[in-house]
């Protein structure tokens, strides 16, 4: 991803939402007699939309497998199912073709998980360490724009597996409001996920005590949330924008890291250039490894899920770490 440019989107979504709007006619649909059908922005909330609904109906994700979901791009048929779905699951701020296309639906048909779980400034983070992240430090440069800007707000909020708990227990309400003779179905549901999700969050608890060290290194800031909850501290190569080419004071300051606290591993991710990361490494002399945000599932991912992936993730970090 590193030095993207962002994709030009305008002039092909406004053709897109004109072929929606005819398809659609101006009055939302009632629920499909088939099954109730979600549509999730990208994987995490693919995951939990599955997860409670069960076989009462499908899910369909915006975002193929493997694909960035930053970049996503909406053809007129996946406008048209946003706008005919019984439940649209997404988070603003984070697809500008979805923020898009999602203002055609019916908002009654529509939860934004920022308005479950509001996001956090990188700042208001436990797990920054303030003697790396001084104010003013110069995180990056992305001279192309590529589109990836989230404000200065962290997105990467599904990190934190108890994050999910109200999610889970909003989606339940609204397809219980959608499908009241499934309501116990979808709150049952729900309740065993939380359940699943709990027992990930006091594996990461009990799994991430007694480490040789609490710092990690990434190629960039999406693990703030879960550092924040498991008392570690991120050092990001680059900042929230995963394109940024890191400056050389940056990189000077990540080397100071890896030397004060002996790190002995840089992380990278599945759908990122692992390019500055593995040079990193190189120059250091350290180990690489995945840390997966989790943004999507490719052929690489380490598991089939949400569960399965994080829990990846706690055994390279423990690993990393040197946790017993």
């Amino acid at each position: 991803m590193w030095g993207r440019r962002r994709p030009r989107r305008a002039t092909a979504l406004v053709a897109a939402l004109l072929t929606v709007a005819a398809l659609a006619g101006c009055t939302a649909p009632p629920p499909s007699p088939a099954g109730l059908r979600i549509v999730a922005a990208f994987y995490p909330y693919q995951f939990v939309a599955e997860r409670v609904l069960g076989t009462l109906g499908t899910v369909t994700n915006l975002t193929r497998p493997g694909a960035e979901p930053h970049d996503l791009e909406l053809t007129p048929r996946q406008l048209a199912a946003m706008v005919t779905a019984d439940l649209v699951v997404y988070q603003s701020g984070f697809q500008p073709a979805v923020d898009t296309g999602v203002a055609q639906a019916d908002p009654g048909r529509v939860l934004d998980v920022t308005s479950v779980v509001p996001l956090t400034e990188p700042d208001e983070h436990a797990g920054t360490d303030p003697d790396t992240d001084p104010a003013g430090t110069d995180r990056g440069t992305n001279p192309a724009d590529d589109g990836h800007d989230h404000g200065s707000a962290d997105p990467h909020l599904w990190l934190d597996p108890t994050n999910l708990e109200p999610v889970a227990r909003e989606v339940a309400n609204r397809l219980a409001a959608a499908a009241p003779e499934h309501a116990a179905t979808f709150r049952d549901n729900a309740d065993r996920l939380t359940a699943d999700l709990a027992a990930l969050d006091t594996a990461f608890r009990t799994g991430l005590t007694g480490c040789a060290r609490t710092v990690f290194v990434t190629s960039h800031d999406a693990f703030g949330y879960l550092a924040e909850r498991y008392h570690l501290e991120q050092v990001g190569i680059a900042g929230l924008d995963p394109s940024a080419e890191p400056s050389p004071a940056r990189v000077a300051e990540v080397h100071a890291v890896v030397e004060r606290y002996g790190v002995t591993t840089v992380f990278f991710e599945t759908l990122a250039s692992d390019a500055v990361a593995r040079s990193l490494a190189t120059d250091l002399g350290l180990a690489t490894d995945v840390l997966d945000p989790l943004e999507g599932l490719t052929e690489a991912s380490r598991g089939g899920d949400y569960l399965q992936v994080m829990s990846a993730n706690l055994a390279a970090l423990r690993k990393a770490n040197q946790c017993h």
